[in-house]
């Protein structure tokens, strides 16, 4: 079998044009991957939008209710009553304080027990390592 001989300014053109394809394939994934970083972020940051446009307007339509409702007048005195503490004439205020109920706490890990911990976590990898260097 006979071998051609490849021409050396055939080699450096493919080694040029080569080299040059790769670099602009590389360009191209590059940026492919940068702006599907991009655009994937850009919908995570609508959708977050989108969740606080919705609160905004629910918001909106809760004040534009509480507005309706002030223009009446039964409401007002209600409500100034409850808030303020106001009485009409004969009338007695007794204020209940409500009392608070406080959160259960989460029972923190001592740090004795952290070290329990801890050294059960080292003497397992040890024996870990040491079955695996036996095998």
């Amino acid at each position: 079998m006979a071998t051609k001989k490849i021409p050396t300014a055939s080699k450096h053109r493919l080694m040029l044009f080569g080299t040059l394809s790769i670099i602009l394939m590389g360009y191209f994934f590059v940026t492919l991957i940068t702006y599907t970083i991009h655009i994937n972020q850009l919908k995570e940051k609508e959708r977050e939008l989108k969740t606080e446009l919705g609160t905004l307007k629910n918001k909106a339509e809760d004040l534009s209710n509480t507005i309706q409702r002030l223009k009446d007048p039964d409401y007002v005195a209600r409500y100034a009553r409850e808030k303020y503490y106001y009485s009409a004439n004969g009338e007695y205020i007794i204020k209940i304080e409500e009392t608070e109920k406080k959160e259960e706490e989460v029972p923190k890990i001592n740090n004795q027990y952290k070290y329990y911990i801890y050294g059960g976590a080292i003497c397992m990898i040890g024996i870990f390592l040491y079955i695996v260097r036996k095998k």
